[in-house]
């Protein structure tokens, strides 16, 4: 099945525009989910809204959105009034600018989108747009009008289609020295760096998302799986607080390791090397 476009309209550098169509890249939709139920019943739980002062239940009808201007006082909005604040739209993601693709920090980064053509005649000029872009390795930035608020989008070339990410207003990235202002500026050198530089450099490679197992999800679909097969759930005790050890040491030990790791996959290698000259000759 065809999945379902999230957002269409056209994609426009100058003169230049094609429909396109947005399509959700990440989702938590396969994630387990759980019901609030009533342990006495087994059955589901309702949520309800209450008056927080008379605890009445309150109607979807009666319930309004407020904004609190100062300790219990509200404004109270209609949805009619909200929904004046949303900009009008003319469907068009119009690009503004074009970036070195490393210019944005991804602090910045929001949900990404593959942004593929709606229409096959679009086509030819969605491939001029993702071409001129990864032949000068840039990517785009442009605006539209998406759930309800006018959006920044970095458009990328993304092997034969495009991906569009929606960027973080600035007032909802916080400031990196509020987080890093305690931290000293220390440093290193000496062996304790070249040690930290050997271990970094046999760990090197490459990242495959494969490779990273979502822990959690895998033991919660075991644990329900062993609830309804009637087998005992195994509690987890807690962890034992680490110990503080000399850090020159544990970097002399991680690197000692990393060496014993690296001289038998090179031992390995070469013995598999060997054996196969010897396979080829008697066959």
């Amino acid at each position: 099945m065809a999945p379902r476009a999230n957002w269409k309209g056209f994609l426009k550098v100058a003169e230049v525009s094609c429909p396109v169509a947005l399509y959700t890249a990440a989702s938590t939709s396969d994630r387990i989910a759980f019901h609030t139920l009533n342990r006495a019943t087994g059955h589901r739980v309702r949520r309800q809204f209450v008056d927080s002062e008379t605890g009445k239940p309150v109607d979807r009808d009666e319930q309004v959105k407020g904004y609190e201007i100062a300790s219990g006082e509200y404004i109270m909005l209609d949805p009619e009034e909200v929904s004046s604040a949303v900009p009008e739209s003319d469907k068009t993601l119009s690009v503004s600018t074009f970036i070195g693709c490393s210019d944005i920090d991804d602090v910045y980064f929001d949900k990404p989108y593959y942004l593929a053509p709606s229409d096959k005649h679009a086509e030819e000029a969605y491939a001029l747009i993702r071409d001129g872009m990864r032949a000068r390795k840039v990517a785009a930035l442009a605006q539209t009008v998406l759930f309800r608020r006018v959006r920044t989008v970095l458009i990328r070339a993304h092997g034969t289609g495009l991906i569009a990410t929606t960027l973080n207003f600035d007032y909802e990235v916080r400031s990196a020295r509020d987080a890093f202002d305690s931290v000293p500026d220390i440093k290193i050198k000496g062996e304790m760096l070249e040690l930290a530089e050997h271990i970094i450099k046999t760990k090197s490679g490459k990242f495959n998302p494969r490779d990273f197992e979502d822990r959690y999800e895998a033991a919660l679909a075991e644990v329900v799986r062993a609830k309804s097969e009637g087998r005992k759930i195994e509690t987890r005790k807690e962890p034992r607080d680490e110990k503080v050890v000399d850090l020159m040491a544990a970097l002399r030990e991680s690197a000692g390791t990393a060496k014993k790791k690296a001289s038998a996959k090179s031992k390995a290698a070469t013995a598999k090397a060997k054996a196969a000259p010897a396979r080829r000759k008697a066959s």
